[in-house]
C-alpha cells in the first residue's frame, strides 16, 4: 500500500508539472561548438562539420537551403543599432525582397519602431536572446528568461505571436543548446555565407561588402549580415539587383520551413 502511494504521488507530481508547463532539463551532451563553413566559391555550396549537419537533421536546424534551386535566404544580427537599419529596410521595400532580423533585448528595448516597422512589412523578426550570452553556459531557467524576455517585448509591440527562430549568440552551440531551444519551440538558424562585417572600425566601402557576398554566392545560400555595417547597406541594393540578374530568388525562411516538411 505505501510502495503504490508513493508511485501515485510521484504520477500526481509528474501529471502536475506537465500540465503547469514545467519542462525537465535537456540530457543531450553540453559540449561546446562554434559554427563554422568552409568556403567553396564558384557557386558551390560550402560544407560544415558532419556533426553539425546531424545535428540540424535531427533538431530541424537549418544553415543552407536546397543546393540545386538558386534561392536565397537574406538574414541580419541586430544587437544594437547603428543607424542603417532604416537604410537596409527601405532597400528590402524598394526590391520586394524578404528578411529576417535577429534581435537582442537591448535592440528591442531601444528601437521598438524598427521592429514594427519590420514585422509591418512582412519580414521575420528573430530572437538573438536578451543580453546576448554563450548558449551553453546558462542553465535551462535562464535559457527560458532569454528568450522569453525578447518574444514577450516583440509581441507586446506588434500584437504578433509569430516569434519561433532563434539565432545563437556568436554561432556558440551544443546539442544541449539546440534542444532546449526547440523544447521552447524555436528553429535554430544558422548560415552558409558571411564575412566580416560587424566591426563598425574596420568597414572598408561597400565595394568590400559586395565582392564578399558575390564570391561566396551559391545556391541555397542563407547569408548572414549585420545591419552596424555601413558596407553592407550601401551594398545591398546592388547585391540584390545583379544577383537577381543571375537567377537567383529571395525566399523568406518559412519558404525554407515549408519546403523542409
Amino acid at each position: 500500500m505505501k510502495k503504490w502511494c508513493k508511485i501515485s504521488v510521484l504520477a500526481f507530481v509528474i501529471s502536475m508539472c506537465s500540465m503547469q508547463g514545467v519542462q525537465a532539463e535537456s540530457t543531450a551532451p553540453n559540449v561546446r561548438h562554434e559554427w563554422y563553413f568552409v568556403k567553396k566559391g564558384k557557386e558551390i555550396p560550402p560544407t560544415t562539420d558532419a556533426k553539425y549537419e546531424k545535428l540540424m537533421k535531427d533538431y530541424d536546424g537549418m544553415f543552407i537551403g536546397d543546393p540545386s534551386k538558386k534561392e536565397i535566404y537574406l538574414t541580419f544580427d541586430n544587437g544594437y543599432e547603428n543607424g542603417y537599419t532604416d537604410d537596409v529596410l527601405n532597400v528590402l521595400k524598394e526590391k520586394k525582397v524578404p528578411a529576417a532580423f535577429f534581435v537582442t533585448g537591448h535592440f528591442i528595448n531601444t528601437c521598438p519602431d524598427l521592429i514594427k516597422r519590420m514585422a509591418s512589412e512582412g519580414h521575420i523578426v528573430g530572437n538573438h536572446t536578451n543580453h546576448h550570452p554563450d548558449m551553453t553556459q546558462i542553465n535551462f531557467e535562464r535559457t527560458q528568461k532569454e528568450l522569453a524576455y525578447v518574444k514577450d517585448q516583440y509581441e507586446q509591440l506588434t500584437g504578433k505571436k509569430d516569434m519561433k527562430y532563434i539565432r545563437p549568440p556568436r554561432g556558440v552551440f551544443s546539442e544541449r543548446s539546440i534542444a532546449r531551444s526547440k523544447e521552447l519551440g524555436y528553429t535554430h538558424v544558422f548560415w552558409s555565407l558571411a564575412f566580416f562585417d560587424w566591426d563598425v572600425n574596420r568597414q572598408k566601402g561597400w565595394q568590400y561588402a559586395y565582392q564578399s557576398i558575390m564570391k561566396q554566392i551559391h545556391p541555397g545560400s542563407i547569408l548572414l549580415l549585420h545591419t552596424v555595417s555601413r558596407d553592407n547597406a550601401e551594398a545591398l541594393g546592388k547585391v540584390i539587383d545583379d544577383l537577381k540578374k543571375q537567377g537567383y530568388t529571395f525566399k523568406s525562411l518559412d519558404d525554407f520551413k515549408a519546403s523542409s516538411k
